[in-house]
């Protein structure tokens, strides 16, 4: 098969993983809004869940298919692209995003705590199942202390109905997103054979750039209905998922493995990155310019990784 083959797989299969991610969360938010969890709970637990369940999927294949680099890249990319490309656009498209008080107090010290928790699991190169066990538990205790940070907070939104359709909806993103996952990673892997690139290279560029396009989408349609904190509440929500659970639950069945290219440029980008949006959450405003700035470093990083300078 030719690499035009497997390049047009790849799109496909990432499109199917996104539209399937799409219709799950159009009917977890209806469900959650139902229940009566407020706007800010649904954007850190019910959104950040669904725009992050590609990666999640994408990760079990993987390592059904013995390519655990993916799983680790992918989350990192995830990550990187999520903070310098989706909360940079925001920023561009919002002009001026005011961080709440419930993200700094809360949700900017839980981000770096569980990014330097990630990092000390990640210093020898691989996520063990102990070290698994860490991330999900770090989980844990992020999702209960959110929830209970904010269970005074009632939701003002009107309660909708839940529909047959929502259910239909629910179990068609569940098979999309199977397939979907299945014949990216299958792509992936001889997509790097072709070129002679890692598969964590190509998760950690491309899959996690498709894979962030449900944040960017949900981020920039909040900043433009002027609700930031929901914008940045996903961003936040997403990255600790990511590197609690997108790379804990899959480590709980196998040792996960950092390539070399992804340990040497992709973790210190991402410390980085991370740094420097706390730093910005810390100042309470993130501005257009800094936005750009953001958009910058990730051109310089996804160069760097490609050695193109």
């Amino acid at each position: 098969m030719t690499i035009f083959f497997w390049i047009i797989i790849f799109v496909v299969s990432l499109t199917a993983l996104l539209k399937s991610s799409d219709l799950l969360i159009d009917s977890s938010e209806k469900i959650g809004l139902r229940i009566g969890l407020s706007p800010f709970i649904i954007g850190v637990t019910i959104v950040a869940f669904g725009t992050s369940l590609p990666e999640l999927v994408a990760s079990f294949v993987a390592v059904s298919q013995g390519v655990t680099d993916v799983v680790t890249g992918n989350a990192i990319g995830s990550n990187i692209a999520n903070i310098l490309l989706v909360v940079g656009v925001a920023a561009i498209v919002g002009k001026n995003l005011r961080v709440t008080k419930n993200l700094i107090d809360l949700d900017l010290p839980l981000l770096a705590i569980s990014t330097g928790i990630f990092f000390m699991t990640a210093a020898d190169g691989k996520i063990t199942l102990i070290e698994s066990v860490v991330l999900l538990s770090t989980y844990v205790v992020y999702l209960f202390y959110t929830l209970k940070y904010n269970e005074d907070e009632e939701s003002k939104e009107e309660k909708p109905v839940i529909t047959t359709m929502d259910i239909i909806k629910l179990f068609i993103g569940i098979a999309g997103l199977s397939l979907g996952a299945k014949f990216l990673i299958d792509s992936i892997v001889n997509i790097s054979d072709v070129f002679n690139i890692a598969t964590g290279v190509i998760a950690v560029t491309a899959v996690a750039i498709g894979t962030s396009l449900p944040e960017l989408i949900v981020s920039v349609k909040a900043v433009l209905k002027g609700k930031a904190e929901v914008a940045l509440g996903n961003v936040f929500g997403s990255n600790i998922f990511n590197i609690l659970v997108v790379i804990g639950l899959p480590g709980i069945f196998s040792v996960l493995v950092i390539d070399p290219m992804t340990f040497s440029i992709g973790i210190p980008v991402l410390i980085m990155s991370t740094v420097l949006f706390v730093i910005s959450g810390i100042s309470k405003r993130i501005h257009a310019q800094e936005g750009w700035l953001y958009i910058i470093l990730y051109i310089v990083f996804i160069s760097k990784l490609f050695e193109l300078f």
